[in-house]
């Protein structure tokens, strides 16, 4: 029973992707919804609504955002995403949670993964002869191993990271060209204020983001959900990086594939000739 808006998505991990346009009484509802997990499915529509302080019209409207027919298909779909979690041990070494949390990233990731909107995004980066990347902070160094992995596969691409660079090179692009910009949040300005520039310009925009709505998607001609959630004082954690790097990877072997005998030769060449760097 997948009644949500992408094949795959966990309610927890749909909220997040919905929560930068929650108004101030769906945040409260979120807010119960989060810090209550396991106490929530067993609760009526109208329990929920005295336990959140919010009128129960209000409360069928988050669901229904949510692309649920109401709170009894919500609890249906998260009782199943509970009881999945639940096979993960609550406790262990550091060395357990951060590996449960790297495989959670990457399978919520690839259940995100619209795979129609995955193949147009790949024809659309063969078609364009020039590729630009955007990120700052941590997103500019996946954007960096996203240049890395294109060019070993034949596609000249050009990661920056610097804003005022960003900015320059925005200014200078045009309907051939196609801009890579990656940011979880989605709401980094100096990527958006770059973006906006270059779909101003006529490039075509592809983002890949943790968030479905976020001023960032808003010029996106298509959108790539990963699905690490990242906590404001954990902002660059590894675990977010690897949802990114995952969908890298996904983008960049999905373009190898459109042509592998091109692809196979460059990455045959490069490794020979990088092996002369090598004692």
């Amino acid at each position: 029973m997948q009644t949500g808006p992408l094949k795959g998505m966990k309610p927890s991990v749909l909220m997040e992707q919905y929560k930068p346009q929650f108004t101030k009484s769906e945040h409260k509802i979120y807010t119960y919804l989060t810090a209550n997990e396991p106490h929530v499915i067993y609760l009526s529509l109208t329990e929920l609504c005295e336990a959140s302080g919010v009128a129960e019209a209000t409360v069928l409207r988050f669901f229904r955002k949510l692309k649920f027919k109401g709170f009894q298909d919500f609890k249906y779909s998260y009782a199943q995403e509970l009881a999945a979690d639940a096979t993960v041990p609550e406790h262990g070494t550091y060395l357990d949670k951060i590996r449960n949390n790297m495989v959670r990233a990457v399978e919520d990731s690839a259940g995100l993964v619209d795979e129609n909107e995955l193949q147009r995004t790949i024809e659309v980066i063969k078609q364009k002869s020039n590729i630009v990347i955007f990120g700052v902070g941590s997103s500019g160094i996946a954007g960096l191993d996203m240049q890395s992995r294109l060019i070993r596969i034949g596609r000249q691409a050009t990661a920056v990271i610097d804003p005022h660079f960003q900015v320059m090179l925005a200014s200078s692009l045009n309907e051939n060209s196609v801009v890579i910009a990656i940011s979880i949040s989605g709401g980094t300005k100096d990527i958006v204020d770059s973006v906006k520039i270059a779909k101003e310009k006529g490039a075509t925009i592809i983002v890949l983001t943790n968030y479905l709505k976020s001023p960032l998607s808003q010029y996106a001609d298509h959108i790539l959900l990963g699905s690490a959630k990242e906590n404001p004082l954990d902002s660059g954690s590894l675990v977010s990086k690897i949802a990114q790097l995952f969908l890298i990877d996904v983008l960049c072997t999905g373009l190898a594939v459109k042509d592998v005998e091109k692809a196979e030769e460059i990455q045959t060449e490069i490794s020979a000739n990088i092996s002369t760097k090598l004692y």
